[in-house]
């Protein structure tokens, strides 16, 4: 569906575990976007709980269905007439998923579960296979994630499928409480910060389509564990980089709210229906920016590291939290 569509997107600054807290800040930004026009909003990947390794990150997984975070979106799509998207860990089939939730006005929900997790994310969660593309009201929407948005094949899965991209991340910095750390990789980090920016611009320009980006903000604290199937771990500390960004099909950005700028939103009209990519699929790829070998070698060790953790205890807590959820709704 081709038209012009006023949009929004909402930045938040989370706290781990603290569900309640979380949710009554989504709800008071959503609702102001709303208050202001937005007939589309989109929310942060995880917008009920930043993940990390040593905090109590799983105390907010949510029994798949019915739940706090979902009730609270039908609610507002439901009061301003509108559709809201975002992620959350739920506990489906013995598992926990990192699903993206996309509610309409008239209560459809439909979901995408993100296909792989990133870095210590896997500690919490294991992935999904679906195309992440929902035929809505509005038309054909695609979802994706965080890391998703750098893989050529979630450019695969939604090219020439959807009339727009709503996504969220939860993107991380380098550790500044290490020593040394942030003088020895701040080339790093600030290729990071770049990337991070970037990627809902290059998404667009390679699917042709506007994109809704969401982010979180804010400082996050736990824990750096170094080996699978033992418990050697160190204090992490670091904050979140990026920006909230409307971003249209030809890459321009329309409107964008850095991560260091705090809780948020910001809004724009797009116009929705696809154009003609501004770059190329490549197909043989696997990242569509060309990774430096740290960044490359930190995502394998962590992949491997977390998956041990969530075999270990992860999946085990995140059940447990999301039976106690469904027991107290």
């Amino acid at each position: 569906m081709v038209g012009t569509l006023p949009v929004a997107a909402v930045q938040i600054e989370a706290r781990p575990g603290r569900l309640a807290d979380n949710l009554a800040q989504v709800e008071r930004l959503a609702g102001e976007a709303f208050a202001a026009g937005a007939r589309l909003v989109a929310l942060p990947e995880f917008f009920t709980t930043p993940l990390i390794t040593g905090a109590p990150s799983s105390e907010a997984v949510l029994p798949a269905g019915d739940n706090q975070a979902l009730d609270l979106l039908r609610r507002l799509a439901r009061e301003h007439g509108g559709a809201i998207g975002g992620s959350f860990l739920v506990a489906d089939r013995g598992e926990v998923y990192n699903r993206y939730h996309y509610v309409q006005a008239d209560g459809r929900v439909f979901t995408h579960d993100k296909d792989l997790p990133t870095m210590w994310e896997n500690a919490f969660y294991t992935g999904g296979s679906d195309d992440g593309v929902f035929d809505t009201d509005i038309g054909g929407v695609g979802a994706a994630v965080c890391w998703e948005l750098i893989r050529e094949q979630t450019v695969a899965r939604l090219r020439g499928r959807v009339d727009l991209a709503i996504t969220g991340t939860h993107w991380w910095d380098m550790p500044d409480n290490w020593p040394g750390v942030p003088t020895l990789l701040g080339p790093i980090s600030q290729f990071n910060r770049y990337l991070s920016e970037q990627a809902p611009v290059e998404f667009a320009r390679r699917l042709g389509v506007p994109v809704i980006q969401a982010s979180h903000g804010g400082r996050l604290r736990g824990e750096f564990h170094f080996l699978p199937g033992l418990d050697l771990r160190v204090p992490y500390a670091t904050r979140f980089v990026g920006a909230t960004q409307i971003v249209a099909a030809d890459g321009t950005v329309l409107a964008s709210r850095n991560a260091l700028d705090g809780p948020g939103w910001v809004a724009a009209e797009i116009e929705t229906g696809a154009i003609e990519p501004r770059a190329p699929a490549e197909p043989g790829r696997y990242w569509i920016p060309r990774l430096p070998l740290l960044h490359r070698l930190y995502w394998h060790h962590q992949n491997w590291v977390g998956r041990s953790l969530y075999r270990r205890r992860g999946r085990d807590a995140g059940l447990r939290a999301a039976r106690r959820a469904g027991e107290g709704t």
